[in-house]
């Protein structure tokens, strides 16, 4: 499985590389075109400035407990010229790649469960398909109103979720025992073994049903509503919620992707430097979690993006154009 999910990530490496070539040559013409038409500033300076705010996005997704999509549509979104659809379509790489990155590792160490993942991504990824079909076929101003609403929904969420770190979980249910969806891992922090099983499996596998049709049709990725699904209402340990949840992201955002990109939705001068950019800042963001309090900088995430929901909500109405 480590070795798939290599393989994977090196194939997705080789497709950005080649769309890029091809890509960036035709968009920087474009761009060129529209800026000779008005625009003071050179076709480079966007990806740069993108650049640089996906940098600082990456650094605060990884002290905010966040994945980086669900920052990355809603303010490069509402504050770049870049028309939605590609927003999306970059946003749902952004979060490939940093699940991607992660998910070997998390499988290597225990704590993504497949038994978990493979039932709840099977139905993720078929909603994200129906979900990406959606969103590219609704007008702009509902997809901004809709993103903002949802956008403001996770703003509530991330403020009065709780977070339990070892449900108790008495019995677990008749689906999950028939699944053998069950685990143990070692708990580094403590030295010793936590057995776990779920329960209310039919409940969440209906519950993930949304939350692919909202991964595909915003280009959030779906990190912020796997975790508290996982972990307090299927009852599975915090640990394993984040990592099985960062690892379905590789399965979810790949179906959901594909239509972008069948689509022409997927600019490789949006999607090249918002990668790099992302994967930089959550090195940078790693090494600052150490030393600082990840608390406060949730309260900074949760500022962002109730700023970044209210400007879609607002753009969507015609309000703030």
């Amino acid at each position: 499985m480590l070795g798939t999910a290599r393989r994977i990530s090196f194939l997705i490496l080789i497709l950005l590389v080649i769309t890029s070539v091809f890509g960036i040559a035709y968009c920087s013409e474009q761009a060129a075109d529209a800026t000779a038409k008005g625009s003071s500033m050179p076709w480079w300076a966007w990806p740069l400035i993108l650049f640089v705010v996906t940098f600082i996005l990456g650094i605060l997704a990884v002290l905010g407990g966040v994945g980086g999509g669900v920052l990355f549509v809603p303010i490069v979104g509402g504050f770049f010229p870049f028309h939605l659809d590609f927003v999306r379509g970059a946003g749902l790489l952004v979060a490939l790649a940093g699940a991607l990155a992660a998910g070997p590792g998390l499988l290597k160490s225990g704590m993504a469960c497949l038994r978990l993942a493979i039932p709840v991504g099977l139905i993720a990824s078929a909603c994200a398909i129906v979900g990406a079909m959606i969103g590219l076929a609704l007008p702009t101003n509902v997809v901004n109103i809709s993103l903002g609403a949802t956008i403001l929904g996770i703003v509530l969420i991330m403020f009065m979720a709780k977070k339990s770190e070892y449900p108790e979980v008495k019995q677990a249910d008749a689906l999950s025992s028939a699944l053998n969806i069950y685990g143990i891992y070692c708990e580094a922090s403590t030295g010793r073994d936590i057995n776990w099983q779920i329960h209310r499996t039919p409940q969440a596998l209906a519950t993930f049903i949304i939350i692919g049709v909202m991964a595909g049709m915003f280009g959030l990725g779906a990190g912020w509503a796997n975790v508290p699904v996982l972990n307090l209402m299927m009852g599975a340990p915090l640990k394993v919620s984040v990592a099985t949840s960062k690892f379905l992201l590789s399965v979810t955002d790949t179906s959901a992707a594909w239509v972008y990109f069948n689509n022409g939705a997927v600019l490789p001068m949006m999607v090249v430097p918002s990668i790099v950019g992302i994967m930089f800042g959550s090195i940078i963001g790693v090494k600052i979690l150490a030393k600082t309090r990840p608390a406060a900088v949730r309260y900074i995430v949760i500022v962002m993006l109730l700023f970044a929901g209210a400007r879609a909500l607002l753009k969507g109405l015609g309000i703030w154009k």
